[in-house]
């Protein structure tokens, strides 16, 4: 059975930085593309970061230049580093997985159970 453990979240001040972590199991971890993606109250979920196994890497406009994406494969993890955040980041951000894609991607077969990151103005 596939799961996630998402990590990390929490309350920042505008401006200040955030890391949150998705540890993945049950699938051959370097075989799936690996994206993350929020979701904040009232909205749709929008995507915000994909990377491919090899090292491919798509970002979505509203979080260029201040979110990275990344990964350790020897411990399955995939990690996002926020930095510059806005009050608009707000969100509950969650690690999702696809078999055989290069990013982008549009469909996703797995999905975590996210981690709250609230940003203070």
């Amino acid at each position: 059975e596939v799961q996630f453990a998402e990590s990390g979240g929490g309350l920042v001040q505008a401006g200040g930085s955030l890391s949150v972590s998705c540890i993945v199991s049950g699938i051959g971890f370097d075989t799936y593309a690996i994206g993350w993606f929020r979701q904040a109250p009232g909205k749709e979920r929008e995507g915000v970061s994909c990377i491919s196994t090899d090292g491919t890497t798509y970002t979505f406009d509203s979080v260029k230049g201040r979110f990275t994406i990344s990964t350790d494969n020897a411990k399955n993890t995939v990690y996002l580093l926020m930095n510059t955040l806005k009050p608009e980041d707000t969100a509950v951000y969650y690690c999702a997985a696809a078999p055989l894609r290069s990013c982008p991607v549009i469909v996703w077969d797995h999905w975590g159970q996210g981690t709250q990151v609230q940003v203070s103005s």
